[in-house]
C-alpha cells in the first residue's frame, strides 16, 4: 500500500513489514492506563538499539527518546521540538480472531495506540539514522491517555522540565478517512471532558403506596429531561455542547421504590465560558427539580481533560508537513472539531503545537475506534511514521527562516 504515496520517505518505505511486525506485536500484548509495562520495555528496547537517549519512569510507564540533529554550538541548542504517541489499550475484550489478537483477556489495543506507538518508533529510526534536522526532536511516548491523564502525570512530573519543547504534536488515526488523507484546524479540534455524578434521594416505599414515600425514580426521569435545557436553552445555539447521562442505577425489585437513584454521565464543550456554565446550572437545574419534588440531590463534578486548542502557526506547520507525504489535496485544513477528548489538550496548555487526524481508511467491519473488533489499519504506518519524520525537519527548516507555514489556509 506505501506504494500508493511516493512521497514517504524511502527508508521508512524500507520498514513497512517490519513496523508492521512491531505493531501487531503490541496489539497482542495490550495493557492499560500506568501498567503498560510490555509497551514501555518495548519501546525502551527499541530505542536503545539504536543509539537514542532513552529516559524511562515518568508518570510510571512512559518513556521520552531524545535525538539530537544537526545543531551548531551547544549539544541540544536550537529548535526543541516534541512529538507524542499515547501507548494504554482499553478495557475491552477483543472479538477478532486473528493471529495477533489480544493475549489479555478483557484488555484491547481498541483506539489504535499501537499504531501510533510504532509510526513514532519508525519516525525515531529513521530521524536517528538521517538526523537531517537541527536542534532536538523529543519522542514522548505517554501511558494513560484512555480517561486517566497520563499526559497531565507526565507534565507534573517535570516532563517539560527536564524536555523543554519549544512546541509539541500529536496524532490519531481516524476511521472513515481514507489512507493517505489527514484533516486538521486550527482552534479546538477535540472537546473538553467533563463527568457528573448526581446522588437523588428520597424515601423508598411499597411501589402499590407511593404516597407513603417520596419517589428519587420519579425525579430522576425529570431531571434528565431537565438536563438536556442546558444545550437547548442556556448554551448559544452557536457554541457546541453535548450534555449526556449514560449511566442510571436505582432500585433491585418489582414493588419497592428505592431510597435512592444515581445518574452519571458526561458534559462536552470547546469554550471555557460554557463549560462553566453547563456546571453552575447543571447544579441549579438539579437541585431545584429535586426540591420541587421532595428528594434531596449531592452532585460531584470532575473535569478531567481541557479542550484540545491547535495554535495557527503550528497547524499550518503541521498541514504543511502532511501535504509533503500525501499531497496538500489530500489534508483538509478546515476539518469539523469532534466532541470527544484528548488529554494532548495538557500539553497544549504549555505549548503551542497542533494535533491532526490521519485516515485509518473506512470505518465498516468493526474499524470504529473503541469497538471490540477494531484492528489498526498497517497501510497508514509508513505515512504516519513519515509524516512525523518530515514535521521534525520542517520545524527546523522553519526555525532557521526557510518554512513558510502560511502558505498553508488555516482555518482560524
Amino acid at each position: 500500500m506505501s506504494e500508493t504515496f511516493p512521497r514517504i520517505k524511502p527508508r521508512i518505505r524500507e520498514l513497512h513489514a517490519e513496523m508492521t511486525r512491531w505493531r501487531r506485536e503490541l496489539h497482542a500484548h495490550p495493557q492499560t492506563a500506568f501498567e503498560e509495562v510490555f509497551a514501555s520495555e518495548f519501546i525502551a528496547e527499541k530505542l536503545k538499539a539504536w543509539g537514542i537517549e532513552t529516559h524511562q519512569g515518568l508518570a510510571k510507564t512512559g518513556v521520552v527518546g531524545v535525538i539530537y540533529g544537526q545543531s551548531t554550538g551547544e549539544r541540544g541548542s536550537g529548535p526543541r521540538v516534541g512529538l507524542r504517541a499515547d501507548i494504554d489499550a482499553l478495557d475491552i475484550h477483543e472479538l477478532n480472531e486473528f493471529p495477533h489478537r489480544s493475549k489479555f483477556p478483557g484488555k484491547m489495543h481498541a483506539c489504535g495506540h499501537d499504531g501510533h506507538t510504532t509510526m513514532l518508533l519508525g519516525a525515531a529510526l529513521y530521524l536517528a539514522e538521517t538526523r537531517l534536522f537541527s536542534g532536538v526532536v523529543y519522542l514522548i511516548f505517554q501511558p494513560a491517555e484512555e480517561n486517566e491523564g497520563g499526559a497531565r502525570v507526565m507534565i507534573n512530573e517535570g516532563l517539560l522540565e527536564r524536555f523543554p519543547c519549544d512546541v509539541v504534536f500529536g496524532m490519531h488515526n481516524w476511521p472513515g478517512l481514507a489512507v493517505g488523507k489527514f484533516a486538521v484546524c486550527s482552534g479546538p479540534i477535540m472537546a473538553a471532558f467533563d463527568v457528573f455524578e448526581i446522588r437523588i434521594r428520597g424515601r423508598g416505599c411499597h411501589a402499590a403506596m407511593p404516597h407513603l414515600g417520596v419517589d428519587p425514580i420519579v425525579a430522576s426521569a425529570q431531571v434528565i429531561g431537565a438536563l438536556q435545557t442546558l444545550a437547548s436553552r442556556n448554551a448559544n445555539p452557536l457554541d457546541q455542547l453535548v450534555v449526556s447521562v449514560t449511566q442510571i442505577h436505582g432500585g433491585e425489585t418489582w414493588n419497592v421504590i428505592p431510597d435512592e437513584v444515581v445518574l452519571r454521565g458526561t458534559v462536552r464543550t470547546f469554550q471555557p465560558a460554557v463549560q462553566e456554565m453547563a456546571a453552575s446550572r447543571m447544579r441549579a437545574v438539579v437541585e431545584h427539580v429535586c426540591h420541587a419534588l421532595g428528594c434531596s440531590a449531592q452532585i460531584d463534578y470532575q473535569r478531567r481533560y481541557p479542550a484540545t486548542v491547535n495554535t495557527a502557526a503550528e497547524t499550518g506547520l503541521a498541514a504543511a508537513a502532511a501535504g509533503s507525504i500525501c499531497g496538500a489535496e489530500n489534508v483538509c485544513t478546515h476539518a469539523t472539531p469532534c466532541m470527544g477528548s484528548e488529554d494532548f489538550a495538557f500539553m497544549l496548555q504549555h505549548c503551542p503545537g497542533c494535533y491532526i487526524w490521519a485516515g485509518n481508511g473506512p470505518a465498516e467491519n468493526g474499524r470504529q475506534l473503541h469497538n471490540a473488533r477494531y484492528d489498526f489499519n498497517d497501510d497508514l504506518l509508513p505515512v504516519g511514521a513519515s509524516y512525523w519524520a518530515q514535521l521534525a525537519e520542517d520545524y527546523s527548516s522553519r526555525s532557521r527562516g526557510s518554512f513558510a507555514a502560511r502558505e498553508f489556509d488555516v482555518a482560524r
